[in-house]
């Protein structure tokens, strides 16, 4: 019993410091603005995309990358699963984003001032470190 407890704390603990995703861009432009951060917006196919996965694991849930996010971003995963259920409206909103950003690929990391200005547009995931992955979000001229 006190072992399940303490796996219970742990995990609770866990999400606790995990990174707190959206799905919801306009509100995610309004928490930006409000907070003086970007929006970075994940273009997935969670469940059946090897690359996606990989760049979740290694880096979206990272501690180095859940820090960055918490000083810098607004977090938005906009998701084409093919196992799992998802709202029609939630389909809806993410084939219009998807084309309106001209998404190519996935996975697709697209960075946007609070004003939805493109900042940055990264195409694919190639095995950077957290740390290696947060520089080439680096915008110049902020």
């Amino acid at each position: 019993m006190k072992k399940m407890a303490i796996a219970l704390l742990a995990c609770l603990a866990a999400q606790l410091q995990a990174a707190e995703w959206g799905t919801d861009l306009p509100k995610a432009l309004e928490k930006a603005k409000a907070e003086h951060k970007l929006v970075l917006m994940d273009f997935t196919g969670s469940d059946w995309c090897p690359p996606c996965k990989a760049l979740h694991n290694t880096v979206l849930t990272s501690k180095t990358f859940e820090d960055y996010a918490d000083k810098n971003l607004v977090l938005v995963v906009v998701d084409f699963p093919n196992k799992t259920e998802q709202a029609e409206e939630l389909k809806t909103a993410n084939a219009a984003l998807a084309k309106e950003f001209k998404v190519e690929g996935y996975p697709t990391v697209i960075l946007l001032d609070p004003a939805a200005k493109k900042l940055k547009n990264i195409l694919g995931y190639s095995g950077e470190k957290p740390d290696e992955y947060i520089a080439k979000l680096a915008v110049t001229g902020q």
